[in-house]
Order: structure tokens, then C-alpha cells, then sequence
């Protein structure tokens, strides 16, 4: 018989929950029979963080077991009864490194570390207005806002802080354009997508290169106003998402690729509203969700782009008619070996949402409820 790990540690961790907190209810794990079982997999199962509404302290983490098809809802606060206010304020992001888990917090200004085999909390980094993290060499980047949570064109710009993955301190920090996003690796540069989402109307419209060597910024590209989403594929490109200004500048998909010189440069606007994409392959899948001030509504769509090509080569990944079911798209995720789609539904952003699996073939394999703005998920490896 398989017993699933987070079993034997929720039995654990509940029983110490009365000694930990006395003025908190602490509510168990939720379990679902999923039944998708994929026990030889190099792939153990994923974690799904739940944003939570900005303001309501309810980020919350989900995970899936491929050992024994379970899906267990908000387990975080069980495996951490001494953790105050479990994980604050808006989770942003969410990554594994090595043996740990990443949570971005934006809000509650951290990141917090985590066994990522356990779920049990090792610590966590104070950063202000943090948003996205990647990894190289032992060390965490971390895009941040570094201003508060506050409209306005007086918002300072941004910065990349840089964290020993060791020791969980701040070793240095690198100022770049105003408002930044998400951030990828391309050789040893790193490229971070620069929003000026505060600054609205007067949006941030640059890409910025940090060479991690020297830990400074040495260019700015322009590219598209509001920038959100920056993916890499396989071929060394940037896949860039411009959310446009959501009056008269439309969503847009930027391309970046290197010149004759070796720098990135942009090199194609796709007529494509895109929030957000995951790459696997040739295959580029990406959803939109595009808000129009003028309208008051969301258009809402699905595609396949070939990355070789930059060609959409379909109009939608889901086949079966399940789109008609999904109320606000709100992440995005390949499964790295079965090719299995998963798509989140963050429904009115105040209650759970619900998180479909796709087959590759794009009808629907399950569904299951889940908390508070479904929006990221991380795979973790056995």
C-alpha cells in the first residue's frame, strides 16, 4: 500500500498544534481523491499557491501527489503551528531550488523558505514589495517594487536583491526600472521586465539587463509599455507580455532575440492580447484575460504559438469545450513529462477557485477546488 508522505506528516504536525497556538484555530489539511496517479514519474507532484485577495492574509499553498493521486489544500499552516499569521499577504510567486521551497509574499514583504519535500518552514528573507525570484549558482534574484504598495508618479524604481541560498541573507541589490516583474537567466544576463504599473498612465516601457558578474545594470531595452510576463524558450529567445495600457494601447506579445553583436534586441510584436504562458518544446501556451477600461470587461481567449515560427498555430489549447467553464483564467503551467496542461480559475477572487488538468490533446482529465486566486505552481522533482 503507498502512504503518501504529507499523510505521515500531517498526522504529526496536527497533534502539535494545540501546544503551538492557543489564541488561533488551526484548521487541518483537506484532502481530495484525485486518482491521477503517476508513481514512476521523475516528478513527485507540484505545489499550487493561492494569491489570496490583497489585504485579507489569505495566501495559502496546495499541493498534488503523484504517489498516491491526492491533492491536499492549505497545508502550510499544519506543518507550521508556530508561524504567525501562516504565509501573509499575497503570494507572488513560487520556485524550487535544490532541496527548498520559494515562497514570494508581496504584500508581507518576504520570501519564505521551506523543505520543499515537507512543506516545514526553514526561515525567511525580508525584501520590500517583492514579485518574482529566480536562481543561479546558490544565489536567489528577487524582483521588488522596493516602495510600498502605493499609486503614484513619486514611486521610487525598482531593484533585483540578490540572496545567498545558504545562508538566506541579502548580499547585494541592483536598481532597475521602475516597477519590475518577472525575470529570466539568458547565458549570464539577467533580463527583468520593467512594468511602471504604479506610475499608470506613465507606464515603465524597458527591459533590463543585469550583468550578474559585475552586479549592475548595463542596458535598458525598449520594448512595450506595462510589461508583465518574460519567458525564455529553448532557442535562447525572450517572449515578453505588454499589457498595454487598457484604454488604447492593446495586450501585446513581444519577441527578443540576439543581433549580429550578441545583444537582445526586440524583434516581433504579435497582434496577441497574452497575461500569461508556459513553454515546453516548440509550443508556446498562453491565455489572455484583457480588462478594457472602456468596455468594463474581460476578453478572454486561449492559444498554441509555435516559438520557431512565432506563428499562432492554434486558437485554442482546450478542445472540449471547457473554456465555457472557466470564469477568469489566472495561471498557467506544463506538466515537464506527461505534457499534461493545467490552467487556473480564480472565479471572483474572493472565494476558492478551481484548477483544471488538460490532457495534451486539451480535453479535460480533472478539476478540483482550491484556495483563495489560484495563480502559481512549482513541480517537484523525486
Amino acid at each position: 500500500m503507498k502512504t503518501s508522505l504529507f499523510c505521515i506528516l500531517s498526522a504529526f504536525f496536527f497533534l502539535s498544534t494545540a501546544s503551538c497556538r492557543h489564541d488561533e484555530m488551526i484548521f487541518p489539511t483537506q484532502t481530495d481523491e484525485i486518482k491521477d496517479e503517476n508513481p514512476d514519474s521523475r516528478i513527485r507532484g507540484f505545489y499550487l499557491l493561492n494569491e489570496g485577495n490583497m489585504g485579507s492574509n489569505k495566501c495559502s499553498i496546495d499541493f498534488y501527489d503523484y504517489a498516491d493521486g491526492s491533492y491536499y489544500r492549505n497545508f502550510y499552516a499544519e506543518r507550521n503551528p508556530g508561524v504567525i499569521k501562516e504565509l501573509g499577504d499575497v503570494g507572488n510567486d513560487i520556485r524550487i531550488y535544490g532541496s527548498r521551497l520559494y515562497v514570494v509574499v508581496n504584500c508581507s514583504h518576504k520570501v519564505e523558505v521551506m523543505d520543499a519535500h515537507t512543506g516545514v518552514r526553514i526561515g525567511q528573507i525580508d525584501i520590500p514589495n517583492c514579485r518574482y525570484i529566480r536562481f543561479r549558482n546558490d544565489k536567489a534574484y528577487v524582483s521588488s517594487y522596493v516602495g510600498p504598495v502605493q499609486i503614484g508618479t513619486s514611486s521610487p524604481k525598482g531593484a533585483v536583491y540578490v540572496v545567498d541560498t545558504l545562508s538566506l541573507q541579502i548580499e547585494d541589490k541592483v536598481t532597475v526600472g521602475y516597477q519590475p516583474e518577472e525575470l529570466e537567466f539568458v547565458d549570464d544576463l539577467l533580463y527583468v521586465a520593467n512594468s511602471g504599473g504604479y506610475r499608470a498612465p506613465d507606464y515603465d516601457n524597458t527591459v533590463s539587463v543585469i550583468d550578474i558578474a559585475q552586479m549592475r545594470q548595463i542596458r535598458q531595452i525598449p520594448v512595450g509599455i506595462n510589461l508583465g510576463r518574460l519567458k525564455k524558450d529553448r532557442y535562447g529567445k525572450l517572449w515578453v507580455t505588454s499589457r498595454g495600457d487598457h484604454k488604447e494601447i492593446p495586450s501585446r506579445l513581444m519577441v527578443l532575440d540576439k543581433d549580429s553583436k550578441g545583444n537582445m534586441q526586440p524583434v516581433d510584436t504579435l497582434d496577441i492580447a497574452c497575461t500569461d504562458m508556459a513553454i515546453r518544446g516548440d509550443s508556446l501556451y498562453y491565455y489572455a484575460a484583457d480588462w478594457s477600461d472602456i468596455t468594463g470587461k474581460n476578453t478572454i481567449s486561449y492559444g498554441i504559438i509555435d516559438v520557431r515560427t512565432r506563428a499562432r498555430v492554434s486558437a485554442s489549447f482546450i478542445t472540449d469545450g471547457t473554456e465555457r467553464e472557466i470564469v477568469m483564467p489566472y495561471g498557467i503551467a506544463i506538466h515537464p513529462e506527461s505534457g499534461d496542461i493545467f490552467v487556473t480559475d480564480a472565479k471572483n477572487y474572493v472565494s476558492s477557485g478551481t484548477l483544471y488538468c488538460f490532457s495534451p490533446d486539451g480535453r479535460k482529465k480533472w478539476s478540483v477546488r482550491t484556495g483563495d486566486i489560484p495563480a502559481h505552481i512549482a513541480f517537484l522533482p523525486k
